[in-house]
């Protein structure tokens, strides 16, 4: 799975999470950029993520994530 295609399923993840069909996300997209990602919010990606590609994160690697595309590239090692 190459690194679009991973996206692609993290908007997926992301509008079914939050509710909001028009999110569209980049590899520069924050929590900042989306309006219902928030804290709460982050620890449900974070599982729905996990989940839908069969991964775990550690913490430390959920807090270095500050762009989508860090956590793409983290979901790309695991893959």
């Amino acid at each position: 799975m190459n690194k679009e295609e991973i996206l692609a399923k993290l908007s997926e993840i992301f509008r079914e999470e939050l509710d909001n069909e028009d999110i569209t996300l980049t590899e520069e997209t924050t929590a900042n950029d989306v309006e219902e990602w928030d804290s709460l919010s982050h620890i449900q990606l974070i599982v729905a993520v996990e989940k839908a590609f069969k991964v775990r994160f550690t913490s430390s690697e959920i807090q270095s994530w500050n762009t989508v595309g860090e956590m793409a590239s983290s979901i790309a090692s695991k893959l």
